[in-house]
């Protein structure tokens, strides 16, 4: 059987929309990013398993039984999902106690090297014209 085409949309959907939020510097549109991946990674594991009864041996002889793969591993990534969204929730309130604000700062090496990498782009910018003329 084919997956329903709504669901398939809203797979894409949530993915789209984690995604966005895990770009963003705040921590609680990260941990809202997070769980929205959780959800569309659940939802496209339950898309990608076989359709069918529940899988008790026994019902009848012919009829094929459903996986239950796809039900422990929808299981295990909601108890991963929930750990990972207590972590970052742990860690955003420890920052906003300690900083007043949960918004991720560059830290100082890392100011450091993209101004080494600016600093470099603009010489071989410099240099790109002079190595045309020879």
């Amino acid at each position: 059987m084919s997956p329903n085409l709504v669901l398939v949309i809203v797979v894409g959907v949530l993915f789209a929309a984690g995604v966005t939020l895990l770009l963003e510097r705040n921590l609680t549109r990260v941990i809202l990013g997070i769980t929205l991946l959780g959800n569309g990674v659940n939802l496209l594991i339950l898309l990608g398993g076989a359709y069918g009864g529940p899988p008790i041996v026994g019902v009848t002889p012919e009829a094929a039984m459903s996986d239950p793969l796809t039900q422990a591993m929808i299981l295990t990534a909601i108890v991963i999902t929930l750990g990972m969204t207590a972590f970052l929730l742990a860690m955003a309130y420890r920052t906003w106690l300690l900083t007043g604000h949960d918004e991720v700062q560059d830290d100082v090496e890392d100011r450091r090297i993209m101004q080494l990498a600016e600093r470099d782009q603009g010489l071989e910018d410099q240099d790109a014209p002079e190595e045309m003329s020879q």
